[in-house]
């Protein structure tokens, strides 16, 4: 039995079996360049965390559910100029999300709220923290159906627990029956403990205007808005179906 054989079930029972995918690579490495001992164990371990948070990234990126693998470098600032660029690449610092600060993306449709709402959500998972990216009908759908088998607060915890929750195209229609508590219980949940991006063809005042109960929506836009970065994009040509563009000259 040689020496990797008899290693193996030791890094098994340390839940280290990775380093098996580069050791002999780094064995060799080690020969090849007269590594000492405590560089080659450096390198070998290094190799195991990067496969370790390359798993892991995986995994959020999956949880996360984004519909697209949109990122800020895809993003074309130059395309619409009403855009603010340098806000939103403050954003992807995701200071906003350590301090468990909101985001509110508005303008018309087609200006590139989701992609931004995405791409920052995308730099959140990449900067380690877990998020959730849902359109708002489908979150208003999810808690209906959970309501009628009796697992409402269940569903509820699904968007209260993760650090960055993006709620897309919020305002699209009236909100309905129990539609109005529901995201007034999400909001209340989630205030000043994780963060919340939203993005909305609606202004704030408009917003308000959903929850129906004056009272509640005021209470509900009270909390949104506290510790908040609001980017409204008032103008520009629809992102997704840009007009032509006129021959120089005329």
């Amino acid at each position: 039995m040689s020496p990797v054989d008899e290693l193996v079930p030791f890094l098994k029972k340390l839940r280290l079996s990775g380093i098996l995918q580069t050791l002999d690579l780094r064995t060799r490495q080690a020969v090849d360049d007269n590594l000492s001992h405590p560089e080659f164990l450096f390198r070998l371990l290094a190799d195991e965390v990067e496969r370790r948070d390359g798993k892991q990234l995986d995994m959020r990126l999956r949880k996360a559910s984004f519909e697209h693998g949109r990122t800020l470098e895809d993003f074309d600032f130059h395309f619409n100029p009403a855009v603010p660029k340098a806000r939103v690449i403050d954003l992807a610092t995701c200071h906003f999300v350590a301090r468990h600060e909101n985001v509110l993306l508005v303008g018309p449709t087609g200006v590139g709220k989701s992609h931004i709402a995405q791409a920052l959500g995308l730099r959140a998972c990449q900067t380690g923290y877990n998020v959730l990216f849902t359109g708002a009908h489908e979150m208003f759908t999810q808690l209906r159906a959970a309501r009628a088998d009796n697992t409402l607060d269940r569903k509820i915890a699904r968007y209260t627990t993760p650090d960055v929750l993006i709620l897309d195209d919020l305002g699209l229609r009236r909100l309905v029956h129990d539609e109005p508590l529901d995201l007034y219980e999400i909001i209340r949940q989630r205030y000043e403990r994780a963060s919340t991006i939203i993005t909305s063809n609606r202004d704030t005042e408009e917003l308000a205007a959903l929850f129906q109960d004056p009272l509640l929506g005021n209470a509900a836009m009270d909390r949104l808005l506290h510790h908040s970065h609001t980017i409204e994009i008032k103008e520009g040509d629809s992102y997704r179906n840009p007009k032509p563009r006129q021959p120089k000259g005329k």
